[in-house]
């Protein structure tokens, strides 16, 4: 029973990532690459419940609530505990807010990485063929 409900958050996991919200494809470019000096996963399966993003070291979730989760907070209650009781910290956004607010978002989760990890995590070196053109002298 738990193995199945498993593949089906894994399914579920994949759907999701095909399918992300704008909000959620803006914020993950913020947080792909390593940018903020740590990986994140998008659409993450952790039990039986998939997580918009997460950092499994150190152990962080972030999710994007949109209008519905206001008629399911005893639904986002039971998530959290659940993503707590794995050992999670998690950070919840109105699904807007990285169109609203990008730079606030990536402060509030830089911040509590650098609770979780005891120190400011360092970013990552821009990927090869990423980095940023540089006009020539």
């Amino acid at each position: 029973m738990q193995q199945q409900s498993t593949i089906k958050a894994q399914r579920h996991a994949r759907a999701l990532r095909a399918g992300m919200t704008d909000s959620e494809r803006l914020l993950w470019a913020k947080l792909r690459a390593e940018q903020l000096g740590v990986k994140f996963r998008r659409q993450h399966p952790q039990g039986n419940y998939v997580a918009d993003f997460a950092c499994l070291a150190p152990a962080l979730i972030v999710e994007l609530d949109g209008s519905q989760h206001a008629d399911q907070l005893e639904y986002d209650a039971g998530r959290d505990a659940f993503f707590k009781a794995q050992g999670f910290a998690v950070l919840r956004f109105p699904t807007d807010a990285p169109f609203r607010n990008m730079e606030g978002v990536l402060q509030v989760i830089s911040e509590q990485l650098r609770v979780l990890l005891g120190a400011a995590p360092t970013p990552a070196l821009p990927q090869r063929g990423r980095e940023k053109n540089r006009s020539s002298p």
